[in-house]
């Protein structure tokens, strides 16, 4: 990986090419992002560099992250991500990563947590089909058989309820549409992982465009 940059969703649109095809777009109020630190192979074992974005007051930073931004001479940032790169020739530290290091045409992949729904159940979040709806039936919306009765025990990895959303979730592959500069806007085709607000990684796919 050699193209990646942190931002803020802001949320959907639509464009419209000159043939009145419509696109669907999400915004990204993407960077600009300062390199915060720098991995080695020879130091850390891997290579990679430490994105931040989105300034904070000094006063509400905690002592180890105050040192750590100390240490590397950069200005306090909000978030913080890592981001790993595969040659060794990575952006120095202090360097400002702005959103003109994609283009139009490039795919990328768009990293985010997803919508936190609460506590469902099977049908909602598995796609379950639901039992007969007739009175007598009783059985109309519940789990079902949970496998064989031989083991006596329920198998791992059983699709049952529980929490609904609030994952990480990766979109591959979306194609770059416009990339302002000049407000730092990142539009991509597509729908992009969280609500609107949310810290989104966009990176440089890894997938080839077929």
């Amino acid at each position: 990986m050699s193209k990646a940059i942190l931002g803020k969703k802001i949320g959907m649109t639509q464009l419209f090419k000159e043939d009145g095809t419509v696109i669907p777009v999400t915004v990204i109020q993407a960077g600009p992002c300062t390199v915060v630190q720098q991995k080695t192979k020879e130091v850390d074992g891997y290579n990679a560099i430490q994105l931040g974005f989105g300034d904070i007051s000094s006063n509400r930073v905690n002592k180890p992250l105050q040192g750590h931004f100390n240490k590397w001479g950069v200005a306090p940032k909000r978030y913080l991500r890592e981001v790993r790169y595969d040659d060794a020739e990575m952006p120095a530290v202090g360097t400002e990563i702005k959103v003109d290091i994609f283009a139009e045409g490039d795919r990328v992949d768009a990293v985010g947590t997803s919508k936190g729904k609460g506590f469902a159940g099977v049908i909602k979040r598995w796609n379950f089909n639901r039992g007969p709806m007739s009175h007598g039936s009783m059985y109309h919306r519940r789990v079902g058989s949970l496998g064989a009765t031989d083991p006596a025990r329920v198998f791992k990895n059983r699709k049952m309820p529980g929490r609904h959303g609030n994952k990480r979730v990766t979109v591959s592959n979306l194609e770059v549409v416009r990339a302002d500069a000049e407000r730092n806007l990142l539009l991509v085709r597509g729908a992009v992982p969280g609500p609107k607000g949310s810290l989104v990684l966009i990176k440089e796919t890894v997938k080839n465009r077929k």
